[in-house]
């Protein structure tokens, strides 16, 4: 990476006070952690929850890696990130967290016969049209365009084109209608998505993952339709499981569409989560006692916006 560097690099910028990342630009910072895995350890990485909902397009880069946000096994060096922001201008600084890492030891990726037992034991998904879990390499998940909320409630947001930095320290801080428009399905409950255009959007279901498990979410399937969902695809373990006070957690899905418009439909399958066992249960699990910021979640912005009302299912 250093290398490259020496040959693509333009400028260099001190985060130490805080700089601007500016949306339509592309940089590569060191991070300041490094990796010494063992011989049998690999690694995977994604965007943080919040990075992923202002559309921050975050990816991991290890030296001698033929592909992003892999580390392979045995890997022992620095460690790198691609940040482009693709809709606002950010403000980070030396120690803002923009991507998370898990490590990984043999095949943790649960096969359909394993998830359909698992789901039986444990319900994964509640809700969605009330049949029976569509398990196919993964378990599906569909767009929630029915503004259950009531008469006139948004069932998504729009980001605007031209707006103000958003400063990744500043939490509950900015008005959303400063840099989003609501969204509201037609009579038919369906909704086009304008190309280049960046949407957050809920899932008709409520997610949940056991204390010994985690999940992913595939960010692109070419299957479902040419748009990509869920930049930050990672679900920590008890995220929205009622052990850790989450029953009733919706995905958040953000979702940009490709080249064309593409119409989506209330309940159209839109992705599918797949779910890996842990070697262990975690100490802490994902939810309110850890402070996390998006358990119980309905459709909910990043956490630098103000919450205006409750943001349950």
């Amino acid at each position: 990476m250093r290398d490259r560097l020496d040959a693509f690099g333009m400028h260099e910028i001190d985060l130490a006070a805080g700089a601007v990342l500016e949306k339509g630009c592309v940089y590569i910072v060191p991070l300041m952690e490094s990796l010494a895995l063992k011989a049998r350890v690999s690694a995977l990485a994604n965007p943080k929850s919040s990075i992923g909902r202002l559309d921050v397009f975050t990816r991991l880069i290890a030296d001698h890696s033929a592909v992003f946000d892999q580390v392979f096994a045995g890997y022992k060096g620095p460690l790198f990130a691609e940040i482009s922001p693709r809709t606002f201008s950010i403000v980070v600084r030396q120690g803002s967290r923009l991507n998370q890492l898990r490590l990984q030891r043999g095949n943790p990726p649960a096969t359909d016969t394993q998830l359909r037992r698992l789901h039986k034991a444990t319900p994964l998904v509640a809700g969605g049209d009330g049949g029976e879990a569509d398990i196919d390499q993964g378990i599906a998940v569909t767009v929630d365009l029915a503004a259950n909320g009531g008469q006139g409630s948004p069932v998504g947001w729009r980001a605007r084109r031209h707006t103000d930095l958003i400063d990744l320290a500043l939490i509950d801080h900015y008005r959303p209608e400063d840099f989003w428009e609501p969204v509201g399905a037609d009579a038919a409950a369906s909704l086009v998505l304008n190309p280049g255009d960046f949407y957050i959007l809920a899932s008709k279901e409520a997610v949940a993952v056991p204390p010994d498990h985690a999940a992913e979410m595939r960010p692109y399937d070419t299957r479902v339709g040419e748009f990509r969902v869920h930049y930050a695809g990672f679900f920590d373990p008890g995220f929205g499981h009622a052990d850790s006070g989450g029953a009733g957690s919706r995905a958040v899905l953000e979702i940009r569409s490709f080249e064309v418009p593409f119409a989506l439909r209330d309940g159209q399958l839109v992705g599918r989560l797949v779910y890996e066992r842990l070697a262990g249960i975690p100490d802490k699990l994902y939810g309110a006692a850890i402070g996390s910021s998006y358990q119980r979640q309905g459709l909910m912005l990043a956490k630098q916006f103000k919450r205006r009302r409750r943001e349950g299912p």
